[in-house]
């Protein structure tokens, strides 16, 4: 377990799992994504009822580290992609998963959501979906979640422009619950998370079963990581991560499509 993923459960059965890498924005390295990955099939055990997702400092995520991007489109990545553990682990949980969210949350931190039940947002929190400005492609099953979820224009938009999407269009477009003030985050998270824990279990679960198609999200998410493996290796990206690294804008005229 990375000291950059806290893990607590309460009596009541709550398990808050929360991101803690502030100086670097909370992105998301391999190390970490495999701890939140083992956090998720810890909540499938007896003792937990709610899995609660926060994070620490003023950004929810920055999403996957960079320069971990950088290095895989460049084959000097881990061997082992934790991300895919993470993901698959959310489209098969069955406990309920709760999401406090503050600042901003970019690529996964916003894709992870849309695995969540129950999503809460400062009201200042922006959901930002970067993929295309990086020469990638969307992640986590959100292809086919978002469009479902709000729509294909607006999702088109969230996925080809990657501009910020605001806290208050994020809760009238069904992405979360409501937003609320940045101080009552944590306590409104908790308030809801021992109200659902307190809740039959079994028929939470089996309600959540009966909601989503786990074998659909995670044959979307298989289709999507083979075509991020290989957008990761085109010649776009490694543009994209050359520029990033040399604090330039990238210059994608003279890339040969791929």
């Amino acid at each position: 377990m990375t000291p950059e993923i806290k893990v607590e459960l309460s009596s009541s059965g709550v398990m808050s799992v929360t991101i803690a890498r502030p100086d670097k924005k909370n992105a998301l390295t391999n190390d970490m994504y495999g701890a939140l990955a083992d956090a998720i099939a810890r909540a499938s055990g007896d003792e937990v009822r709610v899995l609660l997702i926060q994070a620490d400092g003023d950004t929810f995520t920055a999403g996957n580290d960079v320069s971990e991007f950088a290095a895989q489109s460049t084959g000097n990545g881990p061997k082992e992609r934790n991300v895919v553990r993470f993901l698959r682990g959310l489209a098969n949980a069955s406990k309920p998963i709760i999401a406090a969210v503050q600042g901003k949350a970019v690529g996964v931190g916003t894709t992870m959501l849309l695995h969540c039940d129950y999503v809460l947002l400062s009201e200042e929190a922006q959901l930002i979906t970067p993929f295309v400005n990086l020469a990638l492609v969307p992640e986590a099953a959100s292809s086919y979640l978002l469009p479902l979820r709000i729509g294909h224009v607006k999702a088109f938009e969230m996925f080809a422009l990657g501009e910020a999407v605001p806290a208050n269009n994020a809760v009238a477009w069904g992405i979360a619950n409501k937003a609320i003030s940045n101080a009552e985050l944590r306590a409104e998270a908790r308030r809801v998370a021992e109200k659902i824990a307190a809740k039959p279990i079994g028929s939470l679960t089996a309600m959540k079963r009966l909601m989503r198609d786990a074998e659909k999200m995670v044959a979307q998410m298989d289709r999507e990581s083979a075509i991020f493996v290989e957008r990761l290796a085109s010649a776009e990206a490694k543009e994209v991560f050359a520029a990033f690294a040399q604090k330039r804008q990238p210059d994608l005229t003279r890339v040969v499509r791929q």
